[in-house]
C-alpha cells in the first residue's frame, strides 16, 4: 500500500494559536498573557488544595475511559455518561469527530472563527465552504441558504474571536430546518459558562440526534495546562468516538483535578462577575484611545480593530511584557485586528495604560 504522505501534508494547514509559547520565546512569568482566553481567576482553589494528595497517581495508569470524570460530568450537565466523551483538550475531540463523521460530508464554517475546525476537516478529507459573517444572528437567512444536504455545520458559541453569542432561538431554527437534510451541527460551547446569560443547547440533545456539543474545562476552570475537554452527543456518536480515541488519552491527574473543578461552582459565579465588570472597563477605556475600536462581546475576550498593523502592535506590546493575540491568522480577518482576554483589574489597567502610551 502506497501512503500519499505528501498529499496529506498538503491538505493539512497547521492552525495558529495564542499563548506564551506562540512567541517562540518560551515561558516567561513576567509576561501578562492576554492572548489566551482562560478564566481570569485561574484554576479553583480546590485544585491547589487537592493536587498534593493525588501526586501518587503519577505512577499509575489512568482510567482509559475517564469513567469517574464522566460520572461527575453527568451530574454537572444532566447528560447520561453514554452520551459523554472526554478528550485530551477540546482539540483532540474536534479531530476525532472529523475523522469519524466528515469523510463523506462537506464542512460549512462561518468565519472568522476557531481555525482548528477547518484544519481537522481538511485533514480528514472534507471539502470546506465558508460564510463570512461577524454575527450569525444578523446573517441567519444567508447561513440557512448556504447549508446543503449532508453538511456538517460548525458554530462556535460564543464565537472566537468575535465574542458574539448566537441566540438559542436562532440555533434551534438552524437545527429544525436542517434536520431532514441529515446535517450535523457541531456546536462549540467552550466559552458558554463564562457568558452572562444561558444560551446553551445541552438540554436539547434529547430532541436532536444530529447535534454535537463541545465543552472544555480549559477556559471555564483555568485548566489549560492539564488539557481536559468533553463532548456531548447521541449515544451512537459517542460510541463511535469512544472506539476512535487512543487509550489513556487523559492523564490521571487531569481526571482527578477535573472532578475537583466541577464541584466548585462558586468559582464560576465569581468569574462571571469579574468578566462583566472588567469587560466593561476594558471596552470603555480602550474605545477612548485614538486608533482602537472595540467590538461588542458577550465572552471573556474582546476583538479590537487597530489602525496599527497587528503584528507590529503585538511586538511593541511584548516589549512591555504584554502579549495580545494577533488576529491576522484568522481566516476572514486582516492585519488590523487583535484580541485581548479579560483579566484582573490590575492587569487590565496595565494594558490600557500601555496602549495609551503607544
Amino acid at each position: 500500500m502506497k501512503l500519499n504522505i505528501e498529499q496529506t501534508i498538503a491538505n493539512h494547514k497547521v492552525a495558529a494559536h495564542g499563548g506564551i509559547y506562540s512567541t517562540g520565546l518560551g515561558y516567561d512569568p513576567r509576561i501578562i498573557d492576554f492572548s489566551s482566553n482562560v478564566n481570569p481567576l485561574g484554576y479553583p482553589p480546590s485544585i491547589k488544595n487537592n493536587l498534593k494528595k493525588d501526586l501518587s497517581l503519577i505512577s499509575v495508569y489512568p482510567d482509559p475511559d475517564s469513567n469517574d470524570l464522566r460520572t461527575h460530568l453527568q451530574k454537572y450537565t444532566g447528560v447520561p455518561t453514554n452520551q459523554i466523551i472526554v478528550g485530551n483538550g477540546a482539540t483532540e475531540i474536534i479531530y476525532n469527530f472529523c475523522r469519524a463523521f466528515l469523510k463523506r460530508r462537506n464542512a460549512l464554517i462561518p468565519i472568522p472563527t476557531f481555525s482548528e475546525y477547518e484544519s481537522a476537516a481538511r485533514l480528514h478529507g472534507s471539502s470546506v465552504r465558508f460564510l463570512k459573517t461577524m454575527n450569525i444572528n444578523k446573517s441567519m437567512p444567508k447561513l440557512q441558504e448556504k447549508i446543503s444536504k449532508n453538511d456538517c455545520l460548525f458554530i462556535c458559541n460564543p464565537n472566537n474571536p468575535t465574542g458574539v453569542l448566537t441566540k438559542r432561538t436562532n440555533l434551534l431554527k438552524i437545527l429544525e430546518s436542517t434536520y431532514d437534510k441529515y446535517v450535523i451541527v457541531f456546536l462549540d460551547e467552550c466559552f458558554i459558562e463564562l457568558v452572562p446569560r444561558n444560551e446553551s443547547l445541552v438540554s436539547y440533545l434529547k430532541e436532536f440526534d444530529n447535534l454535537f456539543i463541545l465543552r472544555s474545562l480549559t477556559k471555564s476552570f483555568g485548566l489549560a495546562g492539564l488539557r481536559i475537554g468533553y463532548g456531548l452527543g447521541s449515544r451512537r456518536m459517542i460510541e463511535v468516538l469512544q472506539k476512535l480515541k487512543i487509550p489513556w488519552n487523559v492523564n490521571g491527574i487531569a481526571q482527578k483535578m477535573g472532578i475537583k473543578a466541577l464541584s466548585d461552582t462558586s468559582h464560576l459565579r465569581r468569574t462571571r462577575k469579574i468578566i462583566a465588570r472588567e469587560g466593561k472597563f476594558l471596552k470603555d477605556s480602550i474605545s477612548k484611545i485614538s486608533g482602537f475600536t472595540c467590538h461588542d462581546s458577550d465572552a471573556n475576550f474582546i476583538l479590537i480593530r487597530a489602525k496599527m498593523n497587528s503584528k507590529q502592535l503585538q511586538k511593541k506590546l511584548l516589549k512591555k511584557n504584554i502579549l495580545v493575540r494577533d488576529c491576522s491568522t484568522f481566516r476572514g480577518l486582516n492585519n488590523n485586528f487583535i484580541r485581548v482576554a479579560i483579566r484582573t483589574h490590575k492587569e487590565n489597567l496595565k494594558l490600557v495604560e500601555t496602549l495609551r502610551r503607544l
